[in-house]
């Protein structure tokens, strides 16, 4: 699966609490429903956390999303057939509509966004293909059993920096599953400040400089989008709109 796709779309529902059978339900029956779509290429349905931490303390149980792939830009009735059965129990839902511009790693063995290969330079604050705008970074990981206690205990800091972060739009955990299955989702003003914080704040530094030594990861995954669009209620995604800094 090294073809890029021709659309990712990440969907997010916030469930009500009385409706949280009802929704771990779907949890347990939907991957293999939305593997099956017509055009759908990989999925992926994730509960969420909060964004302040990792681990099972930060779970959402009121949230959750699925990733989807598409060999060809979906029509109406297909993206509806994603959320076929959330809309009788969400309370409200978002949409992101976006387009791979770098992957590295992998999840499930596999590269769900092929193998884009942005150019060597570009202006600050413009996206691979020119374009100023938002961009999506999605980070997945599945720890190491042994590992995964001085991982949890490594990132409070590089959490903290990320609250801080000027141009961060929106920020929540994913996961597989509450332990060991694990990533972030943040959505950031322009891809100057993405790589203002994932190059130039200490903390954040100092976590990648310890990954090859502390090989906290099994397998990982690495993936920046362009943002094409949101549709749906975008508190639902924990939006900041001014994608300031919150001290």
């Amino acid at each position: 699966m090294n073809a890029v796709p021709a659309l990712v779309t990440l969907h997010v529902w916030r469930v009500p609490r009385r409706a949280l059978g009802a929704a771990l339900l779907r949890m347990a029956r939907e991957p293999r429903r939305l593997r099956a779509l017509p055009g759908v290429r990989f999925a992926k349905l994730l509960g969420t956390g909060t964004g302040t931490g990792f681990g099972p303390a930060d779970a959402d149980l009121t949230r959750y999303a699925a990733l989807v792939t598409w060999a060809e830009v979906p029509g109406p009735a297909a993206v509806r057939a994603v959320d076929a059965g959330w809309a009788a129990v969400a309370a409200g839902s978002a949409r992101l509509d976006l387009t791979p511009r770098s992957s590295r790693g992998l999840w499930s063995g596999v590269a769900p966004f092929g193998t884009p290969e942005p150019p060597e330079s570009r202006p600050a604050g413009q996206d691979d293909t020119g374009e100023e705008g938002a961009v999506l970074a999605l980070t997945r990981a599945r720890l190491r059993p042994t590992r995964a206690v001085t991982f949890w205990r490594a990132v409070p800091p590089v959490v903290a920096a990320l609250h801080r972060a000027p141009g961060l739009l929106a920020r929540f955990g994913i996961g597989e599953a509450p332990i060991g299955w694990q990533g972030t989702v943040t959505v950031w003003r322009s891809p100057a400040d993405l790589a203002g914080f994932a190059y130039r704040t200490p903390q954040h530094r100092a976590v990648i400089a310890r990954t090859p030594t502390d090989r906290w990861y099994a397998e990982d995954l690495f993936a920046r989008f362009a943002v094409r669009g949101i549709d749906g209620d975008r508190a639902v995604l924990g939006w900041r709109e001014e994608g300031r800094s919150q001290r």
